[in-house]
């Protein structure tokens, strides 16, 4: 089992930065495949990035890239999303996501997740 504790969310108006953390518990962090998902409200969940195992490869949604920053520290079974030039249409819940051990593809289905953080961006 797994278990996903997200943090750093907040409120921060348009333009502004946030950088938001995942630890996980349990065995094998450094061969999940991790992500970070979003649900605005009366919307689905869609998915925000995704990283590696070792982090050398990364996916992100076309509405972040070059904004947004996925990474993580196998040390301290850590995942982060950097999240810069913030703008009102991010205003979600963040869930953080990982995968089975050894699963490869960044997109996909994903088996655990986090309770969500919420990330209020005002114009």
């Amino acid at each position: 089992q797994v278990q996903l504790v997200e943090s750093g969310g907040g409120s921060v108006q348009a333009g502004g930065s946030l950088r938001l953390s995942c630890e996980a518990s349990g065995q094998y962090f450094g061969s999940r495949v991790m992500a970070w998902f979003r649900q605005a409200p009366g919307k689905e969940r869609e998915f925000v990035a995704a990283i590696g195992w070792t982090g050398g490869n990364t996916d992100y949604v076309d509405s972040v890239k070059g904004r947004f920053t996925i990474s993580r520290d196998n040390a301290r079974n850590t995942v982060y999303l950097q999240m810069n030039s913030l703008k009102p249409e991010d205003t979600a819940v963040y869930f953080c996501a990982a995968k089975q051990p050894s699963w490869r593809t960044l997109r996909g289905e994903y088996t655990y997740w986090g309770q969500g953080t919420q990330v209020t961006v005002s114009s």
